[in-house]
């Protein structure tokens, strides 16, 4: 490879990996915040602090700052060793990401439920009328009015996942974001009801007649599908990103390599003068 080459490749792995440890900074920032100040608000499922939205920010922030550094210093510096390195967790992440989707496909059914039984528990033990948490962390509360009135649906299966909660205890009652809308309202009141009546303390109504009767897992599995063109476009975005790390840190590793053993080579060679040979750091 010629030395032109070679410094636009160098120059060009550099810049991606400080682009993708600047993201990954972020992250971790964007997750340390989460965690200091509002711990225990963002998430649905909470008994899994796992899969909390600050834990994993900072899962993302972690791995990408670890792997983006070694590749950028790697480069920088020409060390053989720190772009090894780097392959080796580029390909650990690959199967990872291979592995946990394999899983996924694979009990995909087994895990719709696990996951359907934990809503519904944090719906059970953790629903709170009155916290609302913040606009960057809303609460479980305000998860999930948003959820209910942008995909018009109630609970996880049905409304009846709202009943007898710790919230309102023997009560059937549900929150006012599983009320339909007030047209949709109009259509099943009795004739001489008044819409203020209506309107007031629907969700303690307890007449399943203005509410939601679809659930939310329905809906957001329905809405899941129809983006799938952008999944499978981030998806492979993330793959091109790892297939040309993974490509231009081996050619890197090679080119140093070899450009090592060509200047040890010359370096001892007989038909070169060794007071007239440039010093090797000046190569």
């Amino acid at each position: 490879m010629g030395n032109a080459g070679y410094t636009c490749i160098r120059r060009t792995f550099c810049w991606l990996n400080i682009i993708l440890w600047l993201c990954s900074c972020a992250f971790l920032g964007a997750g340390l915040w989460l965690r200091l100040s509002y711990e225990g608000y963002a998430t649905l499922l909470p008994q899994h602090a796992g899969l909390s939205a600050d834990t994993i920010f900072m899962g993302i922030g972690g791995t990408g700052f670890v792997v983006s550094f070694f590749g950028c210093c790697g480069a920088w510096v020409q060390s053989r060793c720190l772009l090894v390195l780097y392959f080796m967790l580029i390909v650990m992440l690959f199967m990872s990401e291979f592995l946990v989707g394999s899983i996924a496909f694979l009990f995909r059914g087994g895990l719709g439920r696990t996951l359907a039984n934990e809503l519904r528990f944090g719906i059970e033990r953790h629903y709170n009328t009155s916290d609302r948490g913040s606009l960057v962390a809303p609460s479980v509360a305000s998860i999930w009015d948003s959820v209910q009135q942008s995909f018009e649906c109630c609970g996880v299966s049905s409304y009846e996942d709202w009943y007898d909660i710790q919230s309102w205890p023997g009560k059937r009652w549900v929150p006012e974001s599983c009320c339909r809308t007030l047209y949709d309202q109009r259509q099943v009141l009795t004739e001489g009801s008044g819409d203020g009546m209506m309107r007031a303390d629907c969700g303690r109504s307890e007449n399943p007649s203005l509410w939601w009767d679809k659930g939310c897992a329905h809906s957001l599995q329905s809405w899941f599908t129809g983006q799938l063109n952008v999944v499978g476009a981030v998806g492979l975005g993330i793959a091109f990103v790892q297939l040309f790390g993974l490509i231009t840190s081996m050619l890197l590793f090679c080119t140093v390599k070899h450009k090592r053993a060509s200047d040890t080579y010359k370096s001892y060679s007989p038909s070169i003068d060794p007071q007239t040979r440039t010093s090797s750091w000046e190569d």
